[in-house]
């Protein structure tokens, strides 16, 4: 049995939401690569046109990836992760021993800090990649596996289960799954989760997020765990430039524009939660900035009888002070 690694992923995350793509499931595969435990690659007769359709559809989603504030280094990672899977294709194709895939993952950081994100762009991948047959993602958390009574967490978790085959069960906060002690249900929760990865490793990947130190702390109440989840992702809050750029995008979007003089009261703003949020550095902090900023601005417009197209467009300092979230 080959012995897995832990990988360590450090990137910094981003602040847009994908869609998640769910797609039919592909044609019979023609060949399925070889191997004791891991994702097994579903190598298809496509035609021509079909490879290329395959190939612009991952070539849309690095781009996406591309277009992201920060996340060089998981831009790296997927990268790898893609050519490393390419080559594992193209060796079943020629008849050779292949790699075994074990694509399961633990995602360690604060919230709203992208951890969502890229498991739903990680799922759109390995669809379009040929490892999952769908790739969409089922999000969920304690509640919706842990029952209230013997049995019923069983049930629960395969449901989710069930709904999560061919692509990604994300769970977050998974720590909790494990804080009972041992006549919790949690526990029952963590067995049926651990006889789907073996019963289900061709066609299910399954990510596990939560806080850094209770992450660590839930994989050493399991010593099983950990050598299931060989990549391990690193999210590290925003810098302030990141927490800049993105409530500059997030307005953008929207059709909103900054003055000097607010961009700058953004920053100071910015930089005052940093030094007293313990949560400050991620995006969805920003995002209800943002959203309260907006409404500011309306009600201030609102007392005027009329507003010109530049009104209604730009934000003042004014619209932005400590009291907006």
């Amino acid at each position: 049995m080959p012995v897995h690694m832990t990988i360590r992923v450090t990137f910094r995350p981003e602040n847009q939401q994908s869609p998640v793509i769910q797609t039919p499931i592909p044609p019979k595969p023609e060949v399925t690569a070889h191997s004791t435990e891991g994702i097994g690659l579903r190598i298809r007769k496509n035609s021509l046109s079909s490879v290329e359709k395959d190939k612009d559809k991952i070539a849309e989603i690095l781009a996406e990836l591309q277009s992201y504030i920060g996340l060089e280094t998981v831009k790296r990672f997927i990268l790898d992760l893609q050519a490393f899977v390419e080559i594992q294709k193209r060796r079943v194709q020629e008849k050779l021993v292949s790699e075994p895939l074990v694509l399961h993952m633990i995602f360690r950081g604060n919230p709203g800090t992208g951890k969502t994100t890229v498991a739903r762009l990680i799922g759109r991948l390995y669809k379009e990649m040929g490892v999952l047959q769908k790739g969409h993602v089922i999000e969920c958390e304690r509640a919706d596996l842990v029952g209230e009574y013997i049995g019923h967490t069983a049930q629960k978790t395969r449901e989710q289960l069930k709904k999560a085959l061919g692509g990604v069960l994300f769970i977050d906060e998974a720590y909790s799954l494990a804080r009972g002690g041992e006549k919790d249900f949690g526990k029952e929760a963590i067995d049926a989760l651990v006889k789907a990865m073996e019963d289900n490793k061709d066609n299910l990947v399954l990510i596990l997020a939560g806080y850094r130190q209770e992450m660590d702390w839930f994989l050493q109440t399991n010593p099983g765990l950990r050598s299931r989840f060989p990549i391990h992702i690193d999210f590290p809050d925003y810098t302030l430039d990141e927490l800049l750029a993105i409530g500059n995008l997030m307005f953008k979007t929207r059709q909103y524009e900054l003055t000097k003089e607010a961009n700058a009261a953004l920053r100071n703003y910015l930089q005052t939660l940093l030094h007293s949020h313990p949560y400050a550095g991620n995006a969805r902090l920003v995002r209800n900035l943002v959203e309260k900023t907006v409404r500011k601005q309306a009600v201030r417009l609102f007392q005027k009888a009329s507003s010109s197209r530049e009104e209604l467009i730009q934000i003042l300092p004014e619209d932005i002070n400590m009291e907006t979230i």
